[in-house]
């Protein structure tokens, strides 16, 4: 009787270290112009989590549950304004441990986290950043206030060095850092224009513990996507009301090559590159090619229709992708939505489909350049 009070004691004494392993806490300290309240935002591995703290001579404090799978490392927002036109945030990481803040004169870009491995990791890889961020500065304000989609997109456009240089920072720590839950992070933003190679190496190169943390897995998701929009895959059988509201299937195109072309009226690129799809099209629709372009307008259908008018390409077929924002908001599965069946991450990106149904180029993110489109389709008709 004696051992089995024991061996159960054990148990619950390890199961009380591991609950006290996934508690987190945060004592913060604010100077100067403070607020009534800071609040906390953060996934715990089961809900979305809004906590609030108010702030007392100077001094705040949260404290909570991480649920997450090993390391039990989550991101953070914390926000000084919920309401109003200005809402003051800082992005943290909690680990579960006691963790410091300090504010100054109530300025979340004062703030300084100690007792996160994971924070620091990221404030030095931020500052490695700095450099590109000070340079593109003016830009940068430009487009947080830009409300026009077109001219949102152009200054993207102008920004590309910008994220290309910030993408290459964010690769080489995760190829330096496979413990590292920042990298696992990182690789979340990382994997959208990744081919699936590099995403199978970078995911690879994780640990295991990593690899089975919530965002590992859903990376892992994420590169099954991936997997069955790149060549060699049999590609999803979608099927939609077309812009004139007639029945579509993918599986109707059996016996010619298609190209799923997946755009966006908004989408800069795109549009700069139908003219030259459109001489395509007119080069090799006879010899049995067809396109399908798949939009990402689903909550504008008028931007939508304007520009496939516009640009002259209502001659080949055209859906939207069935967007979901609901579902997207709250990380549950759309079926519906063709972009998740390809693992389209970025536009233009472009899938070309043999007569059998079967997917033998990709274009675009997590591809080939789109310029190797030419040589491909002079290579299937020609031969």
């Amino acid at each position: 009787m004696k051992r089995i009070i024991c061996v159960l004691s054990l148990t619950l004494a390890v199961g009380q270290l591991a609950n006290a392993q996934k508690k987190f806490s945060i004592s913060g300290t604010v100077s100067g112009n403070a607020p009534a309240r800071y609040y906390l935002q953060y996934n715990n591995g089961t809900k979305y989590v809004t906590d609030s703290a108010e702030v007392k001579n100077g001094r705040f404090s949260f404290a909570g549950m991480l649920l997450q799978p090993a390391p039990g490392v989550v991101s953070a927002t914390l926000i000084r304004n919920m309401t109003g036109n200005k809402k003051e945030q800082a992005y943290l990481f909690l680990e579960p441990a006691a963790m410091t803040i300090n504010i100054d004169n109530g300025d979340l870009s004062t703030i300084v986290m100690k007792g996160s491995v994971s924070n620091d990791e990221n404030v030095q890889l931020e500052k490695e950043k700095e450099a590109a961020t000070a340079r593109y500065q003016p830009l940068l304000e430009a487009l947080r206030n830009e409300k026009d989609h077109d001219k949102a997109a152009a200054i993207r456009e102008q920004l590309a060095p910008y994220f290309n240089t910030n993408s290459q920072l964010s690769r080489k720590f995760i190829r330096e850092h496979h413990n590292s839950f920042l990298s696992v992070y990182l690789m979340r933003f990382e994997i959208g224009s990744m081919t699936l190679d590099s995403a199978r190496y970078y995911y690879n190169s994780l640990s295991t513990a990593l690899q089975k943390s919530k965002d590992g897995l859903d990376i892992a998701k994420e590169i099954k996507s991936l997997e069955q929009g790149s060549p060699g895959s049999v590609a999803f059988n979608f099927s939609k009301k077309d812009i004139n509201d007639q029945p579509l299937s993918l599986s109707d195109f059996k016996g010619k090559y298609v190209l799923v072309d997946f755009w966006a009226s908004w989408c800069v690129p795109c549009r700069a590159g139908n003219p030259h799809l459109l001489e395509l099209y007119k080069q090799y629709k006879d010899k049995g090619f067809e396109v399908i372009s798949v939009s990402d307008d689903d909550r504008n259908h008028d931007a939508w229709k304007k520009a496939v008018e516009k640009d002259g390409i209502g001659v080949w077929k055209h859906v939207l992708r069935g967007l979901d924002m609901n579902k997207r908001m709250k990380n549950e599965p759309n079926p519906e939505d063709i972009s998740e069946h390809f693992g389209i991450h970025s536009l233009p990106t472009q899938i070309l489909i043999d007569p059998k149904g079967v997917i033998i180029a990709r274009y675009g993110g997590g591809g080939e350049e789109h310029e190797a489109l030419d040589a491909k389709l002079k290579e299937v008709f020609n031969n």
